[in-house]
């Protein structure tokens, strides 16, 4: 496609909307993830290894920042040409998540097979959400000093 500078290559008021929809849905699954987290950890406390009084609240925990972590999520989800500073944020964390995952797996002992295996689900959600904000992130930049602003 053989687009001049000032054109977008996706109907300018679609682009916007096409963002929203890509932050919202990792919005929802990481909400959607992290109320699971705080409602029932008893489910999840075995695949992190970690067990006794500590461990319930320990994962509520988890849950928790999660709920924390996605808070910036909702200005772009309003205008995400307009807080381009927050989405970069939003990027660079789903990057950093991603990884220190990968890292952190990769010198995993190999009798942690459980831990190693939720850290795995992990490290593909937010390479998926990666893949789904940078999308967004991309879509909806300004691309001429007309459409700044704008949505």
């Amino acid at each position: 496609m053989n687009c001049s500078p000032t054109q977008h290559p996706l109907p300018h008021r679609a682009a916007p909307w096409i963002a929203r929809a890509l932050v919202a849905i990792v919005f929802f699954a990481n909400v959607q993830c992290a109320l699971q987290f705080i409602g029932s950890p008893a489910a999840y406390a075995p695949a992190y290894q970690v067990e006794g009084p500590g461990a319930l609240v320990f994962v509520q925990t988890v849950g928790i920042l999660f709920l924390m972590w996605n808070a910036a999520y909702l200005p772009v989800i309003a205008n995400p040409s307009r807080h381009r500073a927050c989405f970069a944020v939003i990027v660079a964390q789903q990057a950093i998540g991603l990884t220190g995952e990968s890292l952190v797996r990769a010198q995993m002992d190999a009798n942690l097979s459980m831990l190693s295996a939720s850290v795995a689900r992990f490290i593909a959600f937010d390479a998926a959400g990666l893949v789904l904000l940078a999308a967004a992130f991309l879509i909806s930049r300004p691309h001429s000093p007309q459409s700044k602003g704008r949505s």
